[in-house]
């Protein structure tokens, strides 16, 4: 079955997997199948997958120096359905996706959603944190694409609070690569998304 919207079929945990194994696995056969090939050595072209996207595996040292965050931004965590929804909304951005983030999200101890409002309240960056024993994952970043620079520094502040210790880990592309480069990540090897 189809899995959930942004979300793959299949994720390589390991390097050299072999694609055949993997495709028998998943319903490789429908349009919209995906794969997350975690360190960017599979071939699926000869079972009809295209490139989605390539991008890093980023990395940030917990002893890295913390940036100043935007003055005109107050971070929290979003504790209420009512809160994760105004994230939702500011993450979808009118595209209709905002239902992907349901209510139980907020009952998972070691995932935060990450709000980041201006001084009147409205919801304008944000992003998830996930953590384990070992780093805290940031996913799902977003930002004004006029200020998209704007996000991190809030983000790394109150990951520092809520997990102090960890490093911090994610993946990002393009621009978005530039920007967590300038907060102190380091790219620490490939991935690449597959669509069938």
């Amino acid at each position: 079955a189809r899995t959930s919207l942004f979300y793959p079929d299949a994720v390589t945990l390991a390097p050299n997997v072999d694609a055949d194994g993997l495709l028998m696995r998943i319903d490789s056969e429908a349009a919209g199948a995906s794969v997350k090939d975690s360190f960017a050595d599979l071939d699926l072209t000869g079972a009809g997958f295209d490139v989605l996207f390539e991008a890093q595996w980023i990395h940030r040292p917990a002893s890295a120096d913390m940036p100043r965050t935007a003055p005109d931004l107050r971070w929290d965590v979003a504790r209420s359905p009512e809160s994760l929804r105004d994230w939702a909304l500011a993450w979808d951005g009118g595209a209709g996706n905002a239902n992907l983030f349901r209510p139980d999200l907020l009952d998972e101890p070691a995932t935060f959603v990450l709000v980041g409002r201006t001084t009147d309240g409205c919801v304008v960056a944000g992003a998830v944190a996930g953590r384990s024993e070992r780093v805290v994952g940031v996913s799902n970043l977003f930002a004004p694409a006029d200020r998209a620079d704007m996000a991190w520094p809030g983000v790394l502040q109150l990951v520092g609070r809520l997990c102090p210790g960890l490093p911090v880990v994610g993946y990002e592309r393009d621009e978005d690569l530039a920007f967590a480069i300038r907060h102190r990540f380091e790219p620490i090897g490939p991935l690449r998304v597959w669509r069938h």
